[in-house]
């Protein structure tokens, strides 16, 4: 099992910047897509942004043009820059990990944005 760790999360005024973090370990394997996920009270959990293997970015419409998602191979760790944070940003956030050894899940980062 690979195991994962996020850091990074806070409080943070409308229109801040925080940047989130995901480091894997647990032994040899080969990573193929991450992604973030974000779940906010009473809603269902939604995929925020993800990155290939080959670099190739994807993004909820809500966040494009605010959220940078990267990737640095030779420290297995993803990073989620967010900047104009928005109160609708608020949420915890979730990283998950597509590789050889399966799918893995952080257990989740508090992101809050007050107005």
């Amino acid at each position: 099992q690979v195991q994962l760790v996020e850091s990074g999360g806070g409080l943070v005024q409308a229109g801040g910047s925080l940047r989130l973090s995901c480091a894997a370990s647990g032994g040899g394997f080969s990573i193929y897509t991450w992604r973030w996920y974000r779940q906010a009270p009473g809603k269902q959990r939604e995929l925020v942004a993800g990155i290939t293997s080959g670099e190739v970015t994807n993004y909820v419409d809500s966040v494009k043009g605010r959220f940078i998602i990267s990737r640095d191979n030779a420290k297995n760790t993803m990073y989620l820059q967010m900047n104009s944070l928005k109160p609708e940003d608020t949420a915890v956030y979730y990283c998950n990990l597509l590789s050889n050894r399966g799918n893995s899940w952080g257990q989740g980062t508090q992101v809050t944005v007050s107005s």
